[in-house]
């Protein structure tokens, strides 16, 4: 089957066409996007052309897929954050393929995982309240047609949130 929300790793990974520099310079973007190539440059020991060459060949072979801002969530009154599991009745591929071509339309999933076990999706939905967590529920997700079961847990403190990779060399 042919997933769109996710790409199956191949066996032979091309984690093994990175070096030293490829992995700090991935970490130094994953800890700071804006870092000027000048700044990269001084960082990694390097000249500034080199160092513009790797990042446009880890940008055109795909380790880095784009750069973004983290938004506080709670600023923006995002406050609440559930994991909404999903078991739908049938697991035919047309189903499954219109699951996921749905769910990606609707702002307040942040996050759509094709799963194992007993749920079918695992989604990370974030809303102003619960109100808004019940608007979502009632009148988006159980409309759409061959939903099962809908379990949802509710984020009480967040502990730790990653954006970065750690990258073994």
């Amino acid at each position: 089957m042919n997933y769109p929300l996710f790409e199956l790793i191949s066996e032979k990974s091309s984690f093994m066409t990175l070096d030293k520099t490829d992995i700090r310079l991935l970490e130094l973007l994953q800890s700071d996007a804006r870092l000027t190539i000048k700044e990269l440059a001084d960082k990694l020991g390097k000249s500034v052309t080199p160092v513009y060459e790797r990042k446009r060949r880890l940008e055109n072979e795909g380790f880095i897929t784009r750069y973004t801002a983290i938004v506080d969530k709670h600023k923006i009154g995002k406050s609440l954050v559930a994991y909404t599991n999903v078991q739908l009745k049938q697991h035919a591929q047309s189903i499954l393929l219109n699951f996921e071509k749905t769910i990606v339309k609707f702002e307040e999933v942040m996050e759509c995982y094709h799963m194992t076990g007993v749920y079918d999706y695992l989604l990370k939905v974030a809303v102003t309240d619960m109100a808004a967590y019940q608007d979502f529920i009632v009148n988006k997700l159980a409309r759409l047609t061959d939903i099962g079961t809908v379990q949802s847990s509710f984020v009480m403190t967040e502990v730790k949130h990653e954006t970065a990779f750690k990258i073994k060399s």
